[in-house]
């Protein structure tokens, strides 16, 4: 099951770098996209909006007012979930997405991650 982080942090302080850490852990397939290209474990962390197939979940660690530039990118993709980590919910990604048939979650990966509802 890939998992798409957007808002990836080499920062090993951030919520964004301690989920990829345990997403690796219990062997999810991860791609990670952040402001500049970096490395976390074994995960490259790249910029921009790439194409990409098979993303399961999109797990969202970008506040809404830094989501714009990639609303219509992560429609695209059609996950079967995104996951509004703390802080990052946006209604109208959720409507998009809603529309489109995907899946939304307020949550937190790390929470379900460690309780089994990944």
């Amino acid at each position: 099951m890939k998992t798409l982080v957007i808002g990836a942090s080499p920062n090993p302080l951030r919520y964004s770098h301690k989920a990829i850490k345990r997403l690796r852990e219990y062997d999810h397939e991860v791609v990670a996209i952040g402001k500049r290209e970096t490395q976390i474990e074994d995960v490259d962390v790249i910029k921009g909006t790439p194409p990409l197939d098979d993303v399961h979940t999109v797990t969202l660690y970008v506040g809404p007012q830094n989501q714009d530039e990639y609303l219509d990118y992560i429609i695209s993709l059609q996950p079967e979930r995104i996951i509004f980590n703390p802080g990052t919910y946006n209604d109208t990604l959720e409507e998009m997405a809603t529309e489109a048939g995907i899946e939304c979650v307020e949550d937190c990966t790390l929470i379900m991650l460690s309780t089994d509802s990944y």
